[in-house]
């Protein structure tokens, strides 16, 4: 969970004026990136989000695609039963639902996979090496027979599995050689955010890797990686003045392998469980995804979250929205997705 600012306004002062982990001098010298309406609103839209599911804890950042600026940096977590707090504490390391396109794109690169490969998630159970991997939709049935694309759609385990089998079945080390190469879970740091910590492995399994799990990164470092692909393939540093740009990777895959990846994220708006995030203002791409983050004391927290970027054709600006919450119903599309879905359609385009 988030660790809280005593004195609130300190955050935003902090953002608008520049005076994180920077001298007197060098706060005088920097510009923020900050958006301050911007950063009015999706607070605002957090907020409410986080009060109606009886969330704990939220983030909001958006992110400019070319440059890397950050337009907003949101943080609330609970006070009270009815209040959120700012909060200042954006390094959050835990597992992610917003690991399926990714993984995907590193099965794109192998060539031997592609989005219109057929796939069966049989009842929405699959015994992997003695454990039980899920569909969410298991208990109706699961979804049977889909295409690689559809599977990414409705957010499937096993298809995310079963593709990585298909593309790393042979080598699975090759997998975390093209999240390494791809740069998946830069930046180390950032200029004006305590404490970024790197990404990290807790375990090397592939099954579970794949789909979020046993590994530990925060919304941040899942956001640069969506940026890089709304970006062509070009990740870009995300800082908090306006600096010059900063190439981290110029190119994380092939621009056939980003396309496919786009397509697939278009496809999830338009006729997947991302949905909810549709905007009637303007074409968005992006990923929703459910996680559990937590089980302790046997209460399960889980991390809700969309990560998109918009407009598709020319995208401007990338958005994750990442929610923690107790017990179920937990929904990414839903709760995040809707969330981000509101924050787009307050944005001057």
């Amino acid at each position: 969970m988030m660790t809280c600012l005593r004195n609130s306004s300190l955050l935003y002062l902090s953002l608008v004026i520049g005076v994180s982990c920077q001298s007197k001098q060098q706060a005088t010298e920097a510009v923020s990136s900050i958006d301050s309406a911007l950063q009015t609103n999706a607070t605002a839209i957090l907020g409410s989000k986080l009060s109606e599911i009886n969330a704990q804890s939220g983030q909001v950042i958006v992110m400019e695609v070319q440059t890397g600026q950050i337009k907003a940096l949101v943080g609330l977590t609970r006070k009270d039963s009815t209040n959120y707090q700012p909060c200042e504490n954006f390094s959050v390391w835990q597992s992610t639902g917003l690991m399926h396109p990714i993984s995907l794109l590193a099965a794109l690169e192998t060539g031997k996979v592609k989005l219109s490969d057929k796939v069966d998630t049989g009842n929405g159970i699959y015994q992997v090496h003695g454990r039980e991997l899920k569909d969410h939709n298991w208990h109706r049935g699961g979804y049977g027979e889909l295409t690689v694309q559809e599977g990414l759609a409705v957010g499937s385990n096993i298809a995310t599995y079963k593709t990585m089998e298909k593309a790393f079945g042979d080598n699975p080390q090759t997998f975390f050689d093209l999240l390494a190469n791809m740069s998946y879970g830069k930046p180390d740091s950032i200029n004006g955010i305590v404490s970024l910590q790197p990404y990290k492995i807790t375990e090397k399994n592939i099954t579970w890797n794949c789909i979020g799990y046993e590994q530990l990164i925060s919304p941040i470092q899942v956001l640069t990686f969506y940026n890089a692909i709304a970006n062509n393939g070009k990740m870009i540093q995300p800082q908090l003045y306006k600096d010059s740009v900063v190439v981290v990777n110029p190119q994380i895959a092939s621009r056939a392998s980003i396309d496919s990846l786009k397509k697939a994220l278009v496809f999830n708006i338009t006729d997947g469980l991302g949905q909810p995030a549709k905007s009637d203002k303007t074409t968005v791409a992006g990923k929703q995804g459910t996680i559990i983050v937590s089980t302790d004391n046997g209460n399960t927290v889980y991390a809700v979250e969309f990560c998109g970027y918009f407009p598709t054709d020319n995208p401007k600006y990338s958005i994750i929205v990442s929610i923690n919450k107790t017990g179920l119903p937990a929904s990414g599309g839903l709760m995040a997705g809707d969330a981000f879905r509101q924050i787009v359609d307050t944005m001057n385009l």
